[in-house]
């Protein structure tokens, strides 16, 4: 199970059937070379996927990293990180690299926050150096924003929760700090906005959860409050929508209640309105945006991992079961296809082969 530090306790982290149920399916694809949850996974220009990083037992931090071919269906291993890694941030540049940064290693056998970068250049299939965030962080968010420069926001490291956020411009490849949060805070999440601004939800700091929430504007370089969810929630998923409304799902408040609510953040209002609830409670999920515009809600811990799937349909604002995982799992990655699947590669399922360390991949078919 995922965990981030900087809570008063150590915060883990991790209605019926749709019309058309019967034609979504979940299938393996090719497996992964090494078995690793807390990955991350890119699309990059060519469709291809890069998958880096991550943790298995024994090995907190992966430094291994390998390409999904979507034609193929096969992964292929290609160039290390410099530095193993895991819940890591993966931001696709303008430029067709990947910014790899932040995430926790282990170092003598302690958990160490990271405040290193690297980019990997899909040319060559190697990692160099971007050199280091101003600050290292583990459960921080990273953001592109449409000037092509990523904004960095939140975050913790030895038990202390940041409100500090920075830049990394890719001209000058260069960090820098922004301004500072109104409320520190760590496994939020943070969703760039129609109007290019970024949203950045919940999340929990060195005492409670939190259910503020803040926009910043590239612009000024500044963070305003917005309106307030209505639940304090962690390690939950956002998404925009074709609407331009920002769905939240999911999560935990506490380290035993999982959350099945879900609710809509209006960017012209600033308000949050609750919507439909999942089937079944949990955090740690994946939601991918699909072509349809429908929402894929996938696996995460309801008590364990678990396989089952969920799509939110915004017209309607009901969630819907779909088609169950092959396999439980949590702390796993989606990503969209360009052909319009979801790649599900790796992740955790609590037991069996690896000590529950997943390699192998699953497509889900709308």
């Amino acid at each position: 199970m995922k965990t981030y530090a900087g809570f008063g306790l150590v915060v883990s982290f991790i209605s019926g059937l749709a019309p058309n149920a019967q034609a979504q399916t979940w299938s393996f694809t090719g497996s992964l070379e090494t078995d690793r949850a807390d990955n991350s996974a890119t699309v990059l220009q060519n469709g291809d996927v890069l998958v880096a990083g991550g943790r298995q037992r024994g090995n907190f931090g992966l430094a291994s990293a390998e390409v999904y071919n979507p034609s193929s269906g096969t992964f292929s291993s290609t160039g290390n990180l410099s530095t193993g890694r895991n819940s890591h941030t993966a931001t696709r540049l303008p430029s067709g690299e990947v910014l790899i940064a932040g995430g926790s290693n282990e170092v003598n056998l302690q958990v160490v926050c990271l405040a290193s970068a690297e980019l990997y250049e899909p040319a060559t299939g190697t990692f160099i150096s971007a050199g280091n965030m101003t600050i290292p962080r583990c459960g921080g968010t990273a953001t592109l924003l449409n000037d092509g420069r990523v904004l960095f926001v939140g975050g913790s490291s030895n038990g202390a929760v940041f409100s500090s956020a920075e830049l990394y411009d890719p001209a000058a490849g260069t960090f820098r700090s922004t301004g500072s949060l109104n409320e520190a805070r760590s496994g939020h999440t943070a969703t760039l906005l129609a109007n290019g601004e970024v949203l950045i939800a919940a999340g929990g700091n060195a005492t409670s959860y939190l259910q503020s929430a803040e926009v910043y504007n590239p612009s000024t370089g500044t963070f305003k409050r917005t309106g307030s969810l209505n639940v304090p929630r962690a390690t939950f998923t956002s998404t925009l929508l074709a609407t331009g409304d920002v769905l939240a799902v999911g999560g935990e408040n506490s380290s035993a209640i999982w959350l099945g609510s879900a609710e809509l953040y209006n960017p012209s209002t600033g308000k949050w309105t609750v919507t439909g609830s999942l089937s079944t409670a949990r955090f740690g999920q994946t939601a991918t945006l699909l072509n349809s515009g429908d929402v894929l809600v996938a696996g995460g811990n309801h008590g364990g991992s678990i396989a089952s799937a969920e799509l939110y349909n915004p017209s309607s604002g009901i969630f819907s079961v779909t088609a169950s995982l092959n396999t439980a799992r949590q702390d796993q990655p989606a990503v969209l296809l360009t052909d319009g699947e979801v790649l599900v590669p790796g992740g955790y399922d609590g037991h069996g082969a690896n000590n529950g360390y997943l390699n192998t991949a699953e497509l889900f078919q709308p």
